[in-house]
């Protein structure tokens, strides 16, 4: 072999190594990456990432923040953040993918598999580790890695199912179920977020970039319990009571339930048509500049603050409902004068640029005859309202035609 074509395939082997998770190069852990330059968003993270062994750049000293990251890498790299956490780890037995025999990942990917990271049933045409691993992807494998070992993680899991989850996706084309609980759970957390147009991103590929950062909130997300993010606890309870009202804010339904009424018909006092509630979402908007709830992005932003409203003691209360047109000419006066249970008498939210985000309506305020006649359908017509809540407005309550009852009291 000449000297030439050993020094190709020599170069061409250091690239692929670089792809690896592994040691860092040193001369990348002295000098940094030049395509990694100051101010990059995630310069701390990838930094960090390498310095822990988990990363490594390229041969030609660079750490291409914006490529893709294959599945075969996000096990190891699960796999050694997990392995730098924990002191014993059972081996995994037996091998889980047959296309995995003689990959440089296999022994990772194994560990991944033993610590409940990925489960072997999701890929029965084999695990095809040079895939580019998708952004559900990783949701998925790091939630179940935190279920794995802890039974709160697990529950939350359970209970997040059927929540509404803040992100466009959640409205069209819709989440299915078996997928809603781990985008939740990743939401919730923090170990991922949305991105600034309002999407998830299920099926986008993550980067080397936002992967460092997903495996630092990793790392911190794994030291603690299910029940210390506020995020996830709401995501909980209106997963399983169709509303966040005692998480964030000091209302409480008291001995009643939403359980109780929501899925319910109730049929307009003037008869003109009817409606099911779907869930009640409230923000708390005390403070526009620090607005905690998870929901908040999803209905306001800093255009919605009003001085005389969003004062102490204030909140916004989101009402999903359907409505069920029955009236010729069926027009919002209709409904603003046909339904008087407070719970479920909202007004149009004014934020059309959130809504066009998140893809999701409110009732119209102009030609609402010709909206409603357009839009009805025998599924109805979905929609969130607003209403403000606080000490002096609480006591709302709605009875269903079957006398199913809940209201809103102070704690």
């Amino acid at each position: 072999m000449n000297v030439k074509k050993m020094l190709v395939i020599g170069l061409v082997g250091l690239m692929l190594v670089s792809l690896i998770p592994g040691k860092p190069h040193l001369h990348a852990a002295s000098g940094g990456f030049p395509d990694v330059k100051e101010g990059h968003w995630a310069k701390a993270a990838i930094e960090s990432a390498v310095a822990k062994g988990y990363f490594k750049g390229y041969a030609d000293g660079t750490f291409k923040p914006n490529g893709t990251v294959t599945r075969a890498e996000f096990a190891a790299l699960l796999a050694r953040v997990a392995k730098a956490k924990e002191s014993e780890e059972s081996e995994a037995s037996g091998h889980s993918f047959s296309d995995l025999a003689g990959h440089w990942s296999e022994p990772e990917v194994e560990r991944a598999v033993s610590l409940g990271f990925i489960q072997p049933s999701d890929y029965p045409n084999g695990f095809q580790p040079n895939t580019p691993i998708t952004r559900f992807e990783m949701a998925k494998w790091m939630t179940s890695g935190l279920a794995a070992n802890s039974d709160d993680f697990k529950q939350a899991l359970e209970d997040t199912k059927t929540t509404v989850i803040p992100v466009r996706e959640y409205f069209k084309p819709g989440i299915p179920e078996s997928k809603s609980s781990y985008v939740a759970v990743a939401l919730g957390t923090k170990l991922m977020s949305g991105y600034p147009d309002g999407t998830f991103g299920l099926d986008k590929k993550a980067t080397r970039a936002e992967t460092a950062i997903i495996l630092q909130n990793y790392e911190q997300v794994s030291s603690r319990e299910a029940g210390s993010f506020l995020g996830l606890q709401e995501l909980r309870q209106v997963g399983t009571e169709h509303t966040n009202l005692e998480t964030i804010s000091p209302f409480t339904t008291g001995n009643t339930s939403l359980n109780d009424v929501v899925e319910k018909t109730l049929t307009f006092r003037n008869n003109a048509g009817s409606l099911k509630l779907h869930h009640y979402i409230v923000v708390d908007t005390e403070d526009f500049k620090n607005i905690d709830s998870i929901y908040a992005p999803m209905f306001v932003d800093e255009s919605d603050y009003n001085s005389r409203l969003d004062e102490p003691g204030v909140y916004r209360a989101f009402i999903h409902i359907t409505i069920y047109p029955k009236a010729q000419d069926f027009s919002v006066g209709h409904y603003m004068n046909g339904v008087r249970d407070g719970i479920v008498a909202g007004s149009r939210i004014l934020n059309q640029s959130i809504m066009d985000k998140y893809g999701y309506q409110t009732l119209p305020h102009i030609e609402s005859k010709k909206y409603f006649k357009e839009h009805n359908n025998p599924n109805g017509i979905t929609m969130w309202l607003q209403v403000f809540l606080d000490s002096n407005t609480v006591g709302s309550q709605i009875t269903t035609d079957d006398g199913s009852f809940a209201s809103i009291s102070n704690k």
